[in-house]
């Protein structure tokens, strides 16, 4: 099969080299349009924060990876800062078994993640409305989608918080069975208490409050995420209002002391005080962990967490290796079975079964003379049907001509030709 693919990800190059490689929707779009141009009878290309990939099925036999490589440089006019070498490259099995590692999560920065697999519907999506994808590519994203499925139902490689501010949400969620039910007061505004936020809102925390030295940036969170903004000034008051404080602030001193906590926790009536210090320095005074109903995690408490998760989520490689490699010779075969030879045989031998069949059901309602005559004009007639149909298909090669592609496989599906034409999976 003339699959072929090149990217550059995470693996290969430096964040500022990816940065200059990552393409828009819109650049997307014109790019896709250029490679259907010059060498693709079907193509996808998925770019994200990490990784940047062509994936297309030649037109006119083998595409040149180096050419591709030059084009996608050019295209980004990111000649002084990325080169050849910063890709990688693959073809056939290969570059199928990449895709299904891309799309479990495997094959991240962080293992197991989540958002890559919409990622690539997205990319296939978008590959879709442009019309670049075609019979084979079609139903390589069916198999994409449910390698990424599978992945999620049969493995636990994307179960347990690898990163410090979704441990701090989990562990929250853990001692709170409703947090629902539950009022957090983030104290930080900055990139991990934007992210830690996130993942509260996601758990759908009943009520969040926001405090911040520079108030317009809790109030931009809050304009996006909801929330209510509190002064930095009154955090003890605010403590008073909360199951749940989570600090992330750059701070020389504590931010909240055992005092603090000890009159808050006599105000609440000693029920369960959750405190998440993610601060570097920490922002909360040990001590505090000390009080009853009091649950104070600090940022070696949280790493230590996120630590054995990953480890986890790496004894899980194996099982998820098991998957991609059977979902990949599962569709080698079904793309086998679209190369016009077999399915012309196929199509015969179902064609010559139904003219047997019917030959032995109903020959005793002709004369013995008149037998051989009905074998001979029930032969010629299924040869004739059988002309048209393989001339058209004889005339192309499925692996290298769109077209023809498309005829053998709508030839399988209206003659349910083997299980090689049956549906795709479902994704």
């Amino acid at each position: 099969m003339n699959l072929v693919s090149i990217g550059i990800s995470h693996r290969t190059a430096e964040v500022d080299v990816r940065e200059r490689m990552w393409l828009s929707a819109d650049e997307t779009r014109q790019a896709m349009t250029t490679l259907k141009e010059r060498w693709f009878a079907e193509c996808m290309l998925v770019s994200t924060c990490n990784r940047t990939e062509v994936y297309g099925l030649g037109r006119e036999g083998p595409v040149s990876h180096d050419d591709l490589k030059s084009f996608l440089i050019a295209f980004k006019n990111a000649g002084s800062a990325v080169g050849p070498g910063h890709f990688y490259e693959s073809s056939g099995d290969a570059a199928v078994a990449h895709l299904f590692r891309v799309a479990s999560g495997t094959d991240s920065q962080v293992i197991g993640d989540i958002q890559i697999l919409n990622q690539v519907k997205e990319a296939f999506q978008l590959a879709r409305e442009m019309n670049a994808l075609g019979p084979v590519m079609n139903r390589l994203m069916q198999a994409t989608l449910h390698v990424g499925k599978r992945t999620r139902t049969e493995t636990s490689i994307c179960e347990g918080a690898v990163s410090v501010s979704y441990a701090a949400v989990e562990l929250a969620s853990k001692i709170f069975a409703d947090l629902s039910k539950k009022a957090a007061l983030l104290i930080g505004a900055g990139e991990t208490g934007e992210l830690t936020m996130r993942h509260l809102v996601g758990k759908e925390i009943g009520r969040i409050y926001v405090a911040n030295r520079t108030k317009e940036k809790a109030e931009a969170l809050t304009r996006e995420l909801g929330g209510t903004v509190v002064d930095y000034e009154k955090l003890n008051e605010a403590l008073n209002l909360v199951d749940i404080v989570i600090t992330s602030v750059s701070s020389p001193s504590y931010v909240v002391q055992p005092e603090h906590v000890h009159e808050v926790m006599r105000r609440r009536s000693n029920n369960p005080l959750f405190l998440i210090d993610i601060g570097v320095p920490r922002n909360i005074h040990p001590a505090s962990r000390k009080i009853e109903n009091v649950f104070l995690y600090d940022m070696d408490a949280l790493r230590s967490i996120v630590d054995r998760n990953l480890e986890r989520r790496m004894a899980e490689l194996p099982r998820v290796d098991s998957i991609v490699q059977e979902e990949t010779e599962e569709f080698f075969r079904w793309a086998a079975g679209l190369q016009a030879g077999p399915t012309i045989q196929e199509f015969r031998d179902s064609l010559e079964g139904i003219r047997r069949q019917e030959v032995e059901k109903n020959i005793n309602r002709f004369k013995p003379e008149d037998r051989d005559l009905v074998e001979l004009v029930t032969r010629r007639i299924v040869n004739k049907i059988l002309h048209g149909p393989t001339e058209v298909l004889k005339q192309g090669d499925a692996q290298t001509d769109r077209d023809t592609a498309a005829r053998i496989l709508a030839l399988r599906e209206l003659f349910r030709l083997s299980s090689n034409g049956s549906e795709p999976h479902e994704s």
